[in-house]
């Protein structure tokens, strides 16, 4: 069987990135490969085998153009209140949190973060199947 074992979005500032998400998430760096025209930085945490891969294309200077799909990587928490407060108080402006309720139960409590790059990053309470 397949195993999904990271996820790649292109980054312009390779610090400012590190840094957000090492705040944002404590993702730290796994590893970093460098090539001849771009640098492949891998972020990890204890929690999963999961990485997230950072590519940093040398020499481009303008933003990526997100386009107008609404993809996003996603992330879960024991406590999104307190991850939400977290957040604000580093200044990483997490949207409002949303309670998605189904059947008259709830289905989901999150918000969403944006990165240094304009990627969405939803936050999510452990609950049900976001365990």
């Amino acid at each position: 069987m397949a195993k999904i074992i990271h996820s790649m979005i292109r980054v312009l500032d390779e610090a400012r990135s590190v840094d957000f998400y090492g705040k944002a998430f404590g993702l730290k760096i796994a590893d970093r490969v460098a090539f001849e025209t771009f640098t492949l930085i891998y972020l990890s945490n204890a929690e999963t085998g999961f990485e997230l891969e950072l590519t940093v294309n040398q020499g481009r200077m303008e933003p990526y153009a997100l386009g107008d799909a609404y993809g996003h990587l996603a992330v879960s928490v024991d406590e999104l209140k307190d991850e939400h407060g977290r957040m604000t108080k580093l200044g990483l402006n997490p949207g409002k949190i949303v309670e998605l309720n189904r059947d008259g139960k709830l289905f989901a409590l999150l918000f969403f973060v944006t990165d240094p790059d304009g990627y969405k990053i939803e936050v999510v309470q452990r609950h049900g199947r976001f365990l």
